[in-house]
């Protein structure tokens, strides 16, 4: 993949992530209800929704500062691929010891495992190039 491809999927990822983490703080119940398979791992919480929406709108920012500093992308990719791979694992163990069904599998797909996947998978070029 080029360092050009690289740049564009963590842009659109880093603005995905604040987009989303601004939804979780500012309407937190409206995000809870709206997206596929979260009302169905537990009872709304607006102050847990908030947190999230922190982390997921910190995860954004670094994305994208990663995209403009080239000196530091591999710190600013690295820290939140650790998140999202870590999000993404939690989520499979949720299915591996019977506390979901393996459909959420596929209902997160998009929204956990892909990002996990795509950021760890950026992270290895930052490093590369790096080197």
């Amino acid at each position: 993949m080029s360092q050009r491809m690289s740049v564009t999927i963590a842009l659109l990822l880093g603005v995905l992530a604040v987009a989303n983490g601004t939804f979780m703080i500012l309407a937190p119940e409206p995000w809870y209800w709206l997206v596929p398979g979260v009302p169905d791992r537990g009872p709304f919480n607006q102050h847990l929704v908030r947190d999230i929406g922190i982390n997921y709108l910190l995860i954004g920012v670094a994305f994208v500062l990663g995209c403009t500093f080239e000196r530091f992308r591999l710190a600013l990719w690295f820290y939140p691929a650790a998140w999202l791979l870590g999000h993404g694992i939690f989520h499979i163990w949720e299915v591996l010891v019977g506390l979901c069904s393996p459909i959420f599998l596929a209902i997160d797909f998009l929204g956990v495992t892909l990002p996990a996947l795509l950021s760890v998978y950026l992270t290895y070029v930052s490093y590369t190039l790096h080197r």
